[in-house]
This record gives C-alpha cells, sequence and structure tokens, in this order.
C-alpha cells in the first residue's frame, strides 16, 4: 500500500491523479464544447473573452443509407494515421461486400515534407493498379477537413504529424481528380470524401443481423489519431443559410481530438511543446496511439529524478532514449520478459521497481479508459437516442490502440455502463467488423 500510495503522491504533485478524471464531469465539458461547435463558424473562434469551442463538429451532409448497395464496384482508399491502404471494393446481387486488390503504403507526409502537387501525385500513382476499374472512389482521408455539399472535403489542417502544410485548403477530391486525369485517367464520375469515424458509423449502419434495429448510430476511432462521429438531430445553426436544403439529420464528425477542456500533467505540458501542434489536439495527446507512450516516458523519466526507482532501475530506464505504447504494452502484459525494451532494463531489480513501473504506466492506460468512455458517452447522449433497450445507439469502435491495448478495452465498457446505462438509462451497443472503414468508405460512395 505505501509503494501506491507514494506513486499517487508523485501523480498528484504532477496534475494528474492516479485514479484518473472524474468521468461525469469530462462528459459535461464536452457536451457543452459540442453545443457550442454546432453554433460557431470555425473563423469566429478565439474571440478574445469568449469561450469558444475546440471541437470543430463538422457537418457532413451525410446519412446512413435505406438500403444496402447492390451489383456495383467502387475503389477505396483509407489514408490513416500511418498507414495508406487502397482496393476495390465489390457488393453482390444481396448487398454483400467483397475485398481485393488490397495494397498498404505509408502515409505520404509521415517522412517528409510534401507540396500539393507531389502530395497528390503521390496518392494518384497509388491508385494506377486500379485504373479505370470503378467510376466512383470512397476516400476515407482521416485528417481534419470541411465537407461540402457535394462531398469533397476541403482540408483544414494536419494531424498525426503529417508534414505536408501546403495541402492545407485543398480540396481532396478535385485534386485528386485532377491528379488521375493527368495519369491517364478518365475522370471519375464521383469521388467521396469523408472522415474515419463517419466511415465507422457508417460501416455499423449499413452491416447488422436480421432483426437487429438501433435508433441511432455513432462511431469512434482511437488508434494512431482519436475522434468520434455521430448523428445529430437537431438544426445546426452555423450553417443556416448557408446552402439550399439542409439535411433533417446529419453525421456529424467531432473532431474530438480537439476537445481542451480538461486539466493536463506536467508531462503532458511538457510533451505537447515538442510537437509540430503545440497547444492543439490536447485529448489526443493523451489518448492517442501516436503520443501516448511519449507522454509516459516524460513521466517515467521524472520518476527516475524524483527517487521512485531503485538507483540501478533508475540508471536504466533514464539511459532510454525513448518508448512507445507498444513498449508500454509489451511490459503491462508480460511485465518480466527480459527480451522486451522495459523489461530488459528493469532485469536484476527489486519488485518494488517492477510494481513502481507498472503503476505509473497504468496510470496513463486508466486515464485513458476514462477519457475515451466520456468520449462515447457524449456521443451517444448527443444523438438523444437510445431510450428503448431493444433499439440501442450501435457505437462502431475502430483502431489498434482500442483493442490491444493493455486493459483499455474492458475498463471503458465497465465506464459506459455506468455512466450510460445505471446513471442515465441510455442504451447502446459497442460494435466490431472487420475492414470497417474500408466498408464505409465504399458505401458511403455508393450511396450519396
Amino acid at each position: 500500500m505505501e509503494l501506491y500510495e507514494k506513486c499517487a503522491a508523485f501523480a498528484g504533485r504532477h496534475g494528474i491523479s492516479i485514479n484518473g478524471p472524474d468521468i461525469g464531469g469530462v462528459i459535461d465539458a464536452l457536451l457543452y464544447d459540442m453545443r457550442l461547435g454546432l453554433k460557431e463558424l470555425n473563423e469566429k473562434n478565439g474571440e478574445s473573452g469568449k469561450m469558444t469551442a475546440a471541437q470543430e463538429m463538422i457537418p457532413t451532409w451525410t446519412t446512413p443509407p435505406q438500403h444496402k448497395p447492390v451489383n456495383e464496384n467502387v475503389i477505396v482508399i483509407d489514408a490513416g494515421g500511418t498507414n495508406f491502404r487502397t482496393c476495390l471494393v465489390s457488393f453482390d446481387a444481396s448487398g454483400a461486400p467483397s475485398i481485393s486488390a488490397l495494397e498498404k503504403s505509408s502515409m505520404p507526409g509521415t517522412e517528409r515534407e510534401y507540396s500539393k502537387n507531389e502530395f497528390f501525385d503521390t496518392i494518384a500513382s497509388k491508385l494506377d493498379y486500379l485504373k479505370n476499374k470503378a467510376s466512383k472512389i470512397g476516400f476515407c482521408f482521416s485528417y481534419a477537413m470541411k465537407i461540402t455539399p457535394d462531398n469533397d472535403g476541403q482540408v483544414i489542417r494536419f494531424s498525426k504529424e503529417i508534414r505536408a502544410k501546403e495541402v492545407v485548403g485543398s480540396f481532396v477530391g478535385a485534386s485528386l481528380s485532377d491528379a488521375l486525369v493527368k495519369r491517364g485517367w478518365e475522370r471519375p464520375e464521383k469521388i467521396v470524401l469523408l472522415n474515419d469515424t463517419a466511415a465507422a458509423l457508417l460501416a455499423g449502419a449499413s452491416h447488422y443481423e436480421n432483426g437487429r434495429r438501433y435508433s441511432s448510430y455513432a462511431g469512434l476511432i482511437l488508434g494512431t489519431g482519436l475522434n468520434t462521429a455521430y448523428i445529430e438531430y437537431e438544426a445546426i445553426d452555423k450553417i443556416r443559410g448557408m446552402h439550399g436544403d439542409i439535411p433533417s439529420s446529419q453525421i456529424i464528425v467531432c473532431e474530438s481530438g480537439m476537445f481542451d477542456k480538461i486539466a493536463r500533467s506536467d508531462f503532458d505540458i511538457a510533451f505537447d511543446k515538442t510537437t509540430q501542434t503545440p497547444g492543439r489536439y490536447i485529448i489526443e495527446k493523451m489518448c492517442s496511439g501516436a503520443y501516448l507512450g511519449a507522454v509516459v516516458f516524460y513521466a517515467v523519466k521524472e520518476a527516475c529524478c524524483e527517487g521512485l526507482f531503485s538507483a540501478h532501475a533508475a540508471e536504466a530506464l533514464s539511459a532510454l532514449k525513448e518508448f512507445t505504447l507498444y513498449d508500454m504494452d509489451r511490459f503491462l502484459y508480460t511485465p518480466y520478459r527480459s527480451d522486451t525494451l522495459l523489461g530488459a532494463a528493469l532485469s536484476g531489480s527489486s519488485q518494488n521497481d517492477y510494481d513502481t513501473l507498472y503503476f505509473i504506466l497504468d496510470m496513463f492506460v486508466e486515464r485513458c479508459a476514462r477519457l475515451t468512455a466520456a468520449l462515447i458517452a457524449a456521443a451517444v447522449i448527443k444523438t438523444g437516442k437510445g431510450k428503448n433497450p431493444s433499439m440501442p445507439v450501435s457505437v462502431l469502435c475502430e483502431g489498434t490502440t482500442f483493442y490491444k491495448t493493455h486493459n483499455l478495452r474492458s475498463r471503458i465498457l465497465g465506464y459506459l455502463h455506468e455512466e450510460l446505462m445505471y446513471k442515465r438509462r441510455i442504451y447502446y451497443e459497442i460494435r466490431t467488423l472487420d475492414n470497417a472503414i474500408v466498408l464505409g468508405a465504399a458505401v458511403a460512395a455508393l450511396s450519396v
């Protein structure tokens, strides 16, 4: 008990609770910020003396289709935080999908700065093997963009350390279409842009068992990045009068990774200063796979300086240049393996050293679980649905961080049950689907 108390005191000294944040308070702050984001135009954010929305709450002008697509082919692009995937999706006469010609490569901009022309030409070159295999393209672009009524996407900014500043402001669909024509393609009939969370939501809405009904849909991505999407059924103030017919309901991409109305630890603040987007993507940097290991690395280094470890363990841990969420997981799953980065560092150390490192690493997993549960709960609550137990809100969850991080998923599910079921009597169902992002992008291209 004394060792745990020592770790708790260390955490409190640096602005983080070893037991994690209050989930209900985070939900309330998220809902307030979401409502602000539905009222405010992005251009108005940052007015002096005014609390503004961090989440951009991007309307997509898209709703789940009424019927499954049949007898059609569509090219799909999935531009994620790390990987870039392309394939052909075919729907048969019954609407059953099949995926073929799947190729995976690195996301352009992960290794160096790209110009606009180079960025889109690189994407077009990765599609050459699918040239003219289909007239429609579903493009899942997992970065902040403004969706237009014709389903193109204008890049707002990049996250996940992508380096392509000249691409910001570009219309992705139009730019890619031009790049494909330059490479000898027939101009695509349609390129539909959507975010990965919208794709996850659409996949959940399009694939379900006979006899099962859902009152609404939401999506979560917790992998390299972090985001949520849900269906909004109320009028959206910030798009009134901007276009013609506004749908009575539509998918909203929250850009929830930008949420900033939350306390950060000294370690979060120190790491944030080293990123390409200091002061932005606050909650994403507290939870997502691209950042979590780096934040915890700062905490472990400080714990070494403050004497939480023995001299032997502190010397070995301090010698590390960095570690990632993958390294954290390998230790949390198998602490006493000597062929892992952190296990090797503690080889020959005391039981207290192993337990101290476990407490510190697990503290950040616990915080991630609570924050992610709050994000999912806020999206479900904002639909206004889920009042009937036989028609829950479908929440399709995607991302390696969500599914593979040690004890994370089970904790999220437990906290959701308490916050939504016990406290609010809101019914929901967490769902998974193989290749959800690809299938959701395909459905979007054939449905709008």
